[in-house]
């Protein structure tokens, strides 16, 4: 663990250049360089590999044949690529982490978990062409399992605390600083407003109790009681449907990439923020210790996405298949868990509800309507690839969308 030896190194021989390695904003840019240059680098031998080992894109026309007249071209494409993207963030992780950190942990589980889940349900596709890969049921228990997990370190104090070995795996400690209204001065002077803020400290459990609304200061929504069944409840839900929202928009080359970096700079950038006390008090966030290691992750998780746009742009080298996109979507939805912005990732995810919500759209039209459809076809992306968009416009258009979403979701954090 190279953040360990820094600090060895810093007890040694005192500060100076060790502890500019130490800073959060240094390990974010190491670990987004790391990821990148891991992945451009790696890439021609990983694909070279996947060719070798014949762990190619199979393309089932007699389910969709229009679709597959308009993906022939990337039929026996090397999948399984997201291999390549989840080696380089673990790699960043072991390097520039605090293993100490509850995060670290979960982060790295998470990570394990979904890409080995994804990476057997792409092998079963591959070994046996006539299959689906895995059961749907057996993936959703996999990833319910790991999101109840989950909700019980949040909102379970015996669950944290039993987490805890000696100095490793403290639950964190949360700081909310309010502004709250000291007097109004209704002097001939004019009237005047008295803000103060007020620091209260809470615990681990009430960030995932504390739902807040984008643009909003105070919560929307603050569980208590049983209610906290109900926040586990939507834990559950956002990891599970943000691992399967992004493997549904992993469908043309580049789309669910370039999204992801998207997405993932904005919690990142939350993260940072929430984990500065001074930058949390101005833009009215929850203080969260240790929620840097968060950042690092996510920008290791940029660095990863960007190497592999390298040779996943149009025309495609290579796929993530679901070995990246059911971790990648899972990481993203357990960060945003982790720094009770569940919300806040619904608004710069828009991309990947706005898919996930066309399948159930065309799976309940097409059930309760006699088999009558929304969309052309779903996921939508496919919608328009069937109104004759070239696929580069839909994926470029897509970006267009993403882009201003997470800029609106910035602008939520100093505007709320």
């Amino acid at each position: 663990m190279l953040f360990l030896l820094i600090e060895l190194l810093q007890n040694q021989f005192g500060t100076g250049v060790f502890s500019i390695l130490t800073y959060t904003s240094t390990r974010m840019i190491l670990a987004a360089a790391t990821s990148l240059l891991l992945c451009i680098s790696l890439g021609p031998w990983m694909i070279k590999k996947l060719y070798e080992l014949k762990i190619g894109q199979s393309i089932r026309m007699e389910e969709c044949p229009l679709l597959g007249q308009l993906h022939f071209k990337k039929k026996d494409t090397p999948t399984m690529g997201g291999l390549l993207i989840l080696t380089a963030m673990l790699v960043s992780l072991l390097l520039f982490m605090d293993p100490r950190s509850p995060f670290t942990l979960i982060l790295f589980c998470t990570t394990l978990v979904l890409g080995g889940l994804g990476a057997t349900d792409d092998y079963l596709k591959i070994r046996y062409k006539n299959t689906k890969g895995l059961p749907a049921k057996a993936k959703l228990a996999i990833q319910v399992g790991l999101s109840i997990l989950l909700a019980l370190y949040l909102v379970w104090p015996a669950m944290s605390n039993s987490l805890q070995v000696g100095n490793w795996f403290i639950p964190p400690i949360v700081k909310e600083q309010p502004l709250v209204r000291l007097a109004v001065d209704t002097s001939y002077l004019g009237s005047t407003e008295q803000w103060t803020t007020i620091q209260r400290t809470l615990s681990i459990q009430d960030v995932a109790a504390r739902i807040f609304m984008p643009f909003f200061r105070d919560p929307l929504i603050t569980f208590t009681g049983i209610g906290l069944i109900l926040a586990a409840l939507l834990i559950i839900i956002v990891v599970t449907g943000s691992s399967n929202a992004v493997n549904l928009t992993d469908g043309l080359d580049g789309l669910a990439a370039g999204n992801l970096i998207l997405v993932a700079s904005c919690l990142a950038i939350v993260a940072f923020f929430s984990n500065n006390i001074e930058l949390a008090r101005y833009l009215n966030l929850l203080y969260i210790q240790g929620a840097g290691e968060i950042a690092i992750y996510l920008f290791a998780l940029c660095g990863a996405c960007l190497g592999f746009l390298w040779y996943n742009g149009h025309p495609a080298q290579v796929f993530m298949g679901d070995t990246g996109s059911l971790a990648l979507g899972g990481i993203i939805g357990v960060s945003a868990v982790l720094i009770g912005k569940v919300l806040f990732l619904a608004l710069v995810g828009g991309i990947f509800v706005a898919e996930a919500v066309s399948v159930i759209l065309q799976v309940g039209s097409y059930k309760l309507r006699n088999k009558k459809r929304i969309f052309l076809c779903a996921p939508l992306h496919h919608h328009f690839e069937y109104k004759g968009w070239p696929e580069t416009k839909v994926v470029l258009r897509f970006w267009i969308i993403g882009l201003l979403l997470a800029l609106g979701g910035l602008a939520s954090i100093k505007l709320g």
